[in-house]
């Protein structure tokens, strides 16, 4: 069966699948395979689940008619999601970088949608599979469409653009992140500008932070580009805090006015300012852009204000880099907070870099003062010095149930396979 085909019993079932524990009746499923599993073997399974129907790259696996055989079924919802978009003339805007580009999604779509009816990533649905899956829940309702782009190697941005056809594009940052894949912050760069070199080539438009140097000569050639940051700027703001929260300035000419949010951290002013000039570029009035980042709430483990009892929390334990390691901590050690403890865990995919990037962090630890330091995992083992460190999260927290603190001031922070949250689980 060939993509138009296919397209038209999607237009009839259009939610697509790929997990037969999440499948719902009426859904089409798509039999991907992965390195340790053969996905056609749950074809039969989405259909007695009412699966209308079960896409599948293996003959021996087409139990009925409503098993559709395809040469590649990753290739297949690839060029599905492709078809799709095509359909649409509306803006796309693509988002990556090393930092904060879920929460800049966030933020994007929150403003976006006070004015047009937007579709945007869910969760971190931005890898090979994730964009697809993006792309074939926007409905022709679409007004404004925002595809979040994740990558730890080289081509993968440029493969996302070829599917997505990014109208719009926007890099928070290129940082430390990923540095086995990319080999280092140059490649990490090349990785992401993948993203202004299809919209070079394809006369597209860029929000960029004008802060980064690096990104306007990334931009280079690019003619429509947006700016926002603290100077030399379309939009220029200043970050405000009243000790926690975020607060920003913005100061653009014939629009100052100060802007409220629930966001921990310096570091985000960057991705509140991308809301704003995305908003203001797109006509949401001010006063609609103020109300919606004001009332956007970070939520999945991302920069979040806990109370536990008597404690304090910054949860930040989705991901982590050096590059937002040393942001968090450096926030978070300038804040007036009591009793301030860290606990770091490892921070992955670092490569050959690991043990220096774990003792450059440690050697940034020492330079403040801190109620209490702990770190977790063997990222560390070597380097941990003369603070606690536990082998993994599941350690430490048995020993914060057994020393509990109160009225502490804790940003818990590392890679999401650092897993910990289970230590702020263990506040209770």
């Amino acid at each position: 069966m060939d993509t138009a085909q296919l397209y038209e019993l999607y237009l009839q079932h259009p939610n697509v699948q790929t997990d037969t524990r999440k499948l719902q009746p009426g859904e089409m499923f798509f039999a991907l395979s992965g390195t340790n599993f053969n996905g056609n073997e749950f074809a039969a399974q989405a259909l007695e689940k009412g699966a209308a129907y079960a896409i599948v790259d293996d003959a021996a696996y087409r139990v009925n008619e409503r098993c559709i055989l395809v040469p590649d079924t990753l290739a297949a919802l690839q060029q599905l999601a492709l078809h799709h978009r095509e359909q649409f003339t509306i803006p796309f805007l693509a988002i990556t970088g090393s930092n904060g580009k879920t929460t800049t999604k966030e933020l994007i779509a929150a403003v976006l949608q006070r004015k047009y009816v937007t579709y945007a990533t869910t969760g971190n649905l931005n890898n090979h599979i994730g964009v697809p899956l993006t792309l074939l829940k926007i409905r022709r309702d679409a007004q404004m469409a925002i595809v979040e782009m994740g990558a730890n190697h080289l081509r993968e941005i440029a493969g996302y653009c070829e599917i997505a056809l990014p109208t719009h594009g926007l890099i928070t940052n290129c940082g430390k992140a990923h540095i086995e894949g990319f080999g280092g912050v140059e490649g990490v760069r090349k990785g992401k500008g993948e993203l202004y070199d299809f919209l070079r080539a394809h006369n597209g438009a860029i929000f960029r932070n004008a802060d980064l140097e690096y990104l306007e000569q990334m931009a280079s050639g690019i003619e429509q580009q947006v700016t926002y940051g603290y100077a030399n700027a379309d939009y220029i703001g200043r970050p405000l805090s009243d000790g926690v929260f975020l607060g920003v300035a913005l100061l653009a000419r014939g629009m100052e006015t100060s802007i409220t949010t629930k966001l921990v951290g310096e570091y985000n002013f960057a991705n509140v300012m991308a809301a704003v000039a995305v908003g203001l570029h797109f006509g949401v009035p001010l006063e609609e852009i103020k109300a919606a980042i004001a009332g956007y709430n970070p939520d999945n483990s991302r920069s979040q204000w806990l109370q536990k009892g008597s404690n304090q929390i910054i949860l930040d334990a989705y991901n982590a880099n050096p590059s937002s390691m040393r942001a968090a901590i450096i926030n978070f050690a300038g804040t007036h907070l009591p009793q301030k403890m860290l606990w770091i865990g490892g921070m992955k995919e670092m490569g050959a870099e690991e043990h220096n990037e774990h003792q450059a962090l440690v050697d940034l630890i020492g330079e403040y003062e801190w109620h209490d330091v702990v770190l977790v995992g063997r990222e560390f083992e070597a380097v941990q010095g003369r603070y606690k460190w536990f082998a993994n999260s599941q350690e430490a927290a048995d020993w914060v149930r057994q020393h509990m603190p109160a009225d502490a001031s804790i940003l818990i922070k590392g890679s999401r396979g650092s897993r910990m949250e289970v230590m702020a689980e263990a506040l209770g």
